[in-house]
């Protein structure tokens, strides 16, 4: 069965970055789009960030457009999250998660769920 392991996080100081990647084992991620979440102590879970399956076409919520990029790389069975210009507000648990195309922020979307890196930001 298809598992999904993020690896990533971390703290980081406002204004610094780091890259989030989502390992696939037991199954191809090649036919799968793959959503990225984030869920903050309190708060309901929101999507960051999609890729299809293929890579041609992403989609990213509001408040991370121009800072944070989705990639992938089929050939290792990984998906990555570039995350630049983190401020206090990102802090939270990212998750990623797969499932059909096309791609989608919303998660109950999704079948196909990771168990979560933090992320940490503050000075």
């Amino acid at each position: 069965q298809l598992q999904l392991v993020e690896s990533g996080g971390g703290l980081v100081q406002p204004g610094g970055s780091l890259r989030l990647s989502c390992e696939a084992s037991g199954s191809s991620l090649d036919y799968l789009a793959v959503g990225w979440f984030r869920q903050a102590p309190g708060k309901e879970r929101e999507g960051v960030s999609c890729i299809s399956s293929a890579g041609g076409s992403t989609k990213y919520a509001d408040s991370v457009k121009g800072r944070f990029t989705i990639s992938r790389d089929n050939a290792k069975n990984t998906v990555y999250l570039k995350m630049n210009n983190l401020q206090p507000d990102d802090t939270a648990v990212y998750f990623c998660a797969a499932d059909l195309d096309p791609p989608n922020l919303i998660a109950t979307a999704y079948d196909y769920w990771g168990q979560g890196t933090q992320v940490t930001v503050f000075s």
